[in-house]
């Protein structure tokens, strides 16, 4: 059965000037999730990534784990969606990175007081309350993740399996969009489904006559042996 396994990317570099360029620890995700395709006999046909450059450095790690070269679609549908400023429409003051982090760090974790004003503030986001004030929509967000899965199911006629690198946001839409679909209850689903991600988690769905379906989600047993390598920011 055709499938499409979406692999969110490996680990960023939070608090960094540039916070889309993988970690080290970013990077050997990457490629152990090669490796264990490799060892799990997955052979993709095709790999499909958001414009992002921590959906290229993923895809360049995958390759590397894998061992081979792929044909590769490059799609914008697969991009996050702007969370810098979802928080910063929350939020003003994080409009000033000085000021973000300089709060932030205040806290014991900062991660995890910065995941606090993340929920949020895509809490507000996602209510569709105050959509005139975002550059993209929850709503347009939502339409964006059904296009590309489409464009993916179309592809999958010619390629048995593919794989798409993309992040937490994207993959948990498109598995709330394929349990519940575009309903009311798409956006709790989502919200829950983004705050668990597993960075170079994988996310099956296969295609059958019906059209596309949530196989698994979030997958990690690569990471299991090496509890390091387990990061979901």
């Amino acid at each position: 059965m055709p499938r499409l396994l979406l692999i969110r990317h490996g680990q960023a570099s939070f608090g960094a000037d540039d916070y889309d360029a993988l970690s080290e620890l970013g990077h050997e995700q990457a490629r152990t999730l090669g490796r264990s395709f490799v060892a799990r006999g997955v052979r993709p046909g095709l790999l499909l990534r958001g414009t992002m450059r921590r959906h290229a450095e993923t895809a360049a790690g995958l390759l590397d784990g894998l061992g081979t070269a792929l044909a590769e679609i490059v799609d914008e549908g697969w991009n996050e969606f702007d969370f810098q400023h979802v928080v910063e429409i929350h939020r003003p003051l994080f409009r000033d990175r000085t000021a973000m982090m300089a709060e932030i760090g205040r806290f014991e974790r900062p991660d995890r007081a910065f995941q606090q004003i993340f929920e949020e503030a895509t809490l507000r986001w996602s209510s569709g309350r105050f959509d005139s004030q975002y550059a993209e929509s929850f709503a347009a967000f939502r339409a964006r993740v059904a296009a590309v899965l489409d464009r993916a199911r179309a592809l999958l006629a010619e390629h048995r399996e593919i794989v798409a690198v993309s992040s937490g946001g994207p993959i948990a839409m498109a598995a709330a969009l394929l349990t519940v679909g575009d309903s009311a209850g798409t956006a709790p689903l989502w919200s829950a489904l983004n705050r668990v991600t597993v960075n170079t988690g994988v996310t099956k769905v296969i295609s059958g006559s019906r059209g596309l379906s949530l196989s698994t989600y979030n997958e990690h047993t690569h990471l299991e042996d090496r509890p390091a390598l387990l990061t979901y920011r």
